[in-house]
């Protein structure tokens, strides 16, 4: 349960739980392994829990209806997500996809419940993630309409470091140019061509299966 502790510990609103509160926290979650390819959840399903990426990489996406896939945003180690659906008590609207092994984090809805009811932290944490969120996709909506394929990869992977979001992070992300390509809708051809336009631009330095960010904010307001 290490990992499940730590990731708490890194989670602003379980920093805030009394011990007995924690403790009860942790009795309501179950930690799985979801291989890479593999649903975390899938769209259309009853939503019973609420969802967390203790390490790993997982995907956002639709790709039911059309046969198309979508992707509409990566979800790396500390993020917490579903909690619209559970706020609204309604079906899960999109899949989850494991881009690689990932160890998931599933939290009874009921404990959920618990916490909105009762715990302050939790309620402003909630508040300021759908916010965060919020202004995600409206930047992903504007990305996709406004910008060239070198900038949308830099604001995708500028959007994988919002310490809010995300708070499991560092400027050192371990993805394959597959697994970019994944996230940003491009192929790994030109994943691999703007990666080396960024590179020479200094905003990052790409080894095998790492990418470092040397400029997170250059990364977010390229191509603006």
């Amino acid at each position: 349960m290490h990992e499940l502790d730590a990731m708490l510990h890194a989670s602003c609103w379980a920093r805030k739980l009394s011990a007995d509160e924690l403790e009860q926290v942790k009795r309501d979650i179950v930690v799985r392994t979801v291989p890479a390819g593999g649903y975390v959840c899938m769209k259309g399903e009853t939503v019973g829990h609420w969802l967390g990426v203790v390490n790993g990489l997982v995907k956002m996406a639709s790709n039911r209806s059309t046969g198309k896939a979508t992707s509409f945003v990566g979800l790396s180690d500390g993020s917490w997500f579903g909690e619209g659906s559970l706020l609204k008590d309604e079906a899960r609207r999109y899949d989850v996809i494991a881009l690689r092994d990932s160890r998931i984090a599933y939290m009874k809805r009921s404990r959920f419940q618990n916490l909105l009811d009762n715990s302050i932290p939790f309620n402003r944490f909630l508040l300021i993630q759908i916010n965060e969120r919020l202004g995600q996709f409206i930047g992903m909506i504007e990305h996709e309409r406004l910008l060239d394929t070198d900038a949308r990869l830099a604001r995708c992977l500028a959007s994988m470091f919002n310490p809010l979001l995300y708070p499991g992070s560092s400027l050192e992300l371990r993805i394959s140019q597959e697994e970019i390509g994944l996230l940003a809708g491009i192929s790994r051809q030109r994943v691999n061509q703007a990666l080396q336009t960024l590179e020479q631009g200094g905003l990052l330095r790409a080894d095998y299966g790492t990418l470092t960010i040397l400029d997170l904010d250059g990364l977010r307001n390229y191509g603006a």
